[in-house]
Parts: C-alpha cells; sequence; structure tokens
C-alpha cells in the first residue's frame, strides 16, 4: 500500500470548533479510517501538527487526542519541510497574518472563515496564494450537511419549477454568562476581535446562496445589539461593542429574493438551528441540519382565513420527509478529504480563497448597508 503522507499545521486547534469539528471528527477520523483512499493500493494519511498560544492547552489537547507532535513556534512548524499544508481555525483577527506566513513558507492554505477582517485583505491572500503557486481552500461546511444536499438534490430533479423566495432562520440563545455559562466565546460580542454575528454568518449565507440558489446581486442588512452586556470566560462583565443579530434581505440573480435572520438571542421553535425554506412554482422545501421536508403543488393546502375558530388543517402534517437515499459523512471531514484530494493528486477544488474573499465581501457589504440604511449592490470579484 502506498501511503502519502501529509504533514498539516493545524493553529488555533484548542478553540471549540477546530478542536471537535477539524481535529477529532475530521482529522483524526480519517487517520482512524486508514486515510482518504485514492486507489486500490494508494492512500493519503494526514500527520497533524497541533499550535497554538498556550502550552497548557495544548499538551493538554494532545494527550486527549493521541496527537504527539505540538509547538507554540509557527515559525518552527512552518519551516519543517515534512509539514506541507497549513491550516487556520484561529480567531479572525489574527488568521490574514498567519496565513501569510503559511504561503511564503510555501505551504498550500485550508482555513476557516471568515478569511480577513476586510475584503481587501481577503482578495490579498487569495493573490498572495496564487502568486505563490501554493493551492488553497476554505472551509464551506453548510454546503455538505445533509439538509442542503437533499436541497440541492430535488432542486437539480426540477421538483420546485421556477424558485421565487427563499427564508432563512439560525440562531438560537446564548446566556449572557452571569447566571449561566455562555456557550460562545467572549470575543464573538467584541467588534474590535472580530466578532459580530454579520461577519460570522454572511460569509456562510454568501457560499449558501450562491451554490444553492443564485448568486448574490444586493443585500439590505439591519444589525442590532439586543444584549448590550455579557460576562467572559472568567466571569468578568462586559460591554459588547459587536451585534449579536442580523436581520438580512439579498436580491439574487433570476429575482429570486431571500430573507435571513441569524441571532444568538432568539429562542427556538422550529425543526432545528438552522432552517431554509425554498419556494417554487412547483413546491417548497424546507431543509435543516440533517432533514429536509417537501410540499409539492399537488399536496398543497388550501387554507381560508378566519381567526374566530381553530384552524381544520395542521399544517405540519402537510410535509413529506426526503428519504436518505445515501449515507452522509460529518460536513467538515467530507470537505477535508477534498482538500487533501485537491494537494496531493491535483484533483479540482473549487472553494478557495477568493470564494473566502467573496463571504467577507457580503459581510463588509452588509455592514455597509447598516450603516447607510439602504439597499448595496454586490460587485463581483475577479480573479
Amino acid at each position: 500500500m502506498n501511503i502519502v503522507k501529509l504533514g498539516v499545521v493545524m493553529n488555533g486547534v484548542t478553540g471549540r470548533m477546530g478542536t471537535n469539528q477539524h481535529l477529532t471528527r475530521s482529522i483524526l477520523a480519517i487517520i482512524k479510517q486508514g486515510g482518504v483512499r485514492v486507489a486500490e493500493d494508494e492512500v493519503i494519511m494526514p500527520d497533524p501538527v497541533l499550535v497554538g498560544r498556550n502550552p497548557a492547552k495544548l499538551e493538554k489537547l494532545s494527550a486527549a487526542s493521541g496527537v504527539a507532535k505540538w509547538t507554540t513556534d509557527l515559525d518552527a512548524a512552518l519551516s519543517d519541510p515534512r509539514n506541507t499544508v497549513y491550516f487556520d481555525s484561529q480567531t479572525t483577527d489574527r488568521r490574514a497574518a498567519s496565513i501569510k506566513k503559511a504561503i511564503a513558507a510555501g505551504k498550500h492554505i485550508y482555513c476557516e472563515k471568515p478569511t480577513a477582517l476586510t475584503t481587501e485583505d481577503a482578495c490579498e491572500l487569495y493573490r498572495l496564494a496564487k502568486q505563490a503557486g501554493v493551492k488553497h481552500g476554505v472551509v464551506q461546511d453548510k454546503l455538505w450537511l445533509p439538509g442542503l444536499q437533499k436541497l440541492q438534490m430535488i432542486k437539480e430533479a426540477g421538483f420546485f419549477g421556477r424558485i421565487f423566495a427563499a427564508r432563512g432562520e439560525f440562531g438560537y440563545w446564548v446566556f449572557e454568562g452571569d447566571v449561566v455559562p455562555a456557550q460562545r466565546p467572549s470575543w464573538n460580542y467584541r467588534k474590535e476581535e472580530g466578532g459580530g454575528i454579520i461577519l460570522d454568518m454572511l460569509c456562510h449565507w454568501r457560499y449558501v446562496l450562491d451554490n444553492v440558489l443564485g448568486k448574490v446581486k444586493a443585500v439590505s442588512c439591519l444589525g442590532a445589539i439586543h444584549i448590550p452586556r455579557r460576562w467572559d470566560e472568567n466571569s468578568k462583565p462586559y460591554d459588547c461593542t459587536a451585534e449579536d443579530a442580523a436581520y438580512v434581505t439579498f436580491e439574487l440573480e433570476g429575482g429570486v429574493i431571500a430573507h435571513f435572520n441569524s441571532s444568538w438571542c432568539v429562542r427556538v421553535r422550529r425543526d432545528d438551528l438552522f432552517t431554509l425554506q425554498v419556494d417554487g412554482t412547483k413546491g417548497s422545501a424546507v431543509a435543516g441540519l440533517r432533514q429536509c421536508v417537501v410540499q409539492p403543488y399537488a399536496g398543497t393546502p388550501k387554507p381560508v382565513w378566519n381567526p374566530d375558530v381553530d384552524s381544520p388543517i395542521n399544517h405540519f402534517d402537510a410535509w413529506m420527509r426526503v428519504p436518505d437515499v445515501k449515507e452522509f459523512d460529518n460536513a467538515f471531514k467530507v470537505q477535508w478529504e477534498l482538500f487533501l484530494r485537491h494537494v496531493a493528486k491535483d484533483e479540482p477544488f473549487r472553494w478557495g480563497l477568493l470564494e473566502g474573499a467573496k463571504g467577507v465581501q457580503l459581510a463588509e457589504k452588509g455592514m455597509e448597508s447598516w450603516r447607510k440604511r439602504a439597499w448595496v449592490e454586490i460587485p463581483e470579484l475577479r480573479e
């Protein structure tokens, strides 16, 4: 068996997302399954190196994960010729500088989004990677969620007819941290540290919309700080400087109107923490993280407005679940495997740093819209 070993520098994996989704459920899961099989007698095997700023956290993660190699010296990890891939899941304000170092060291780049704090910086990362001739990718995990995969499948089968509208609902109640411990890090609510739900979530909605429904042409965005005071990891109160909710309308190519509510201050009464309803002339569908339900034209109830009596229709009953026609792996792991194949075997991979820059651009235009209280056009980012 030919084993193609790829050294992967994993910077920032002591955080929740880095540990759970990227290290444990992706890289370690790939190692446990025997690598990424690319031929009957060939596999790609990632060889991770944990990098961070806190040696105590790194040592603890190393012991828990079984990954022996760790360091607080990023430069040393990048100078090791055995390491060919650099991965970044640090806080957003640290990402661009580290990626530039990795590009200068000749490493292939894979990173979380947002790729930078500004569109200008995000585009610079793309240009630098292109000039250096290194391969690059940006995490766009929601494209591989089972719910969205099913939505894409029925769309390609012609289920919707002409799509004209979509509604996205994302969020949950994040506790303030005084009575009940918060389940998100405090930097999320500090603008000066790269926090804010607009920068966080509009990067997601850009690739979801572009890939599933149509390219974004314009945005109208209203942000809000609903909870102005929270408590940090040391139980100290702080004032929130970044928005914790965003109410956004998008105009897409083809005349589709999409509205997304994103909030860390909402109590959930829907099927999932994220749901996306798509309406078309021949049917509608609602996708969650793992499931997708549909209502075709012929199965659509005919309600009559009458607020004086209880509705004779249970509207939840008029939907049919899309069956699991295949097994769905972890969305982060699926994209990791595609990127490792891209690096080792030069297979196509279209979710690069330019796509990451588009996400940052939409977030930046969303904030501009909020500031101006006006619609803002989205110019095309060219290579």
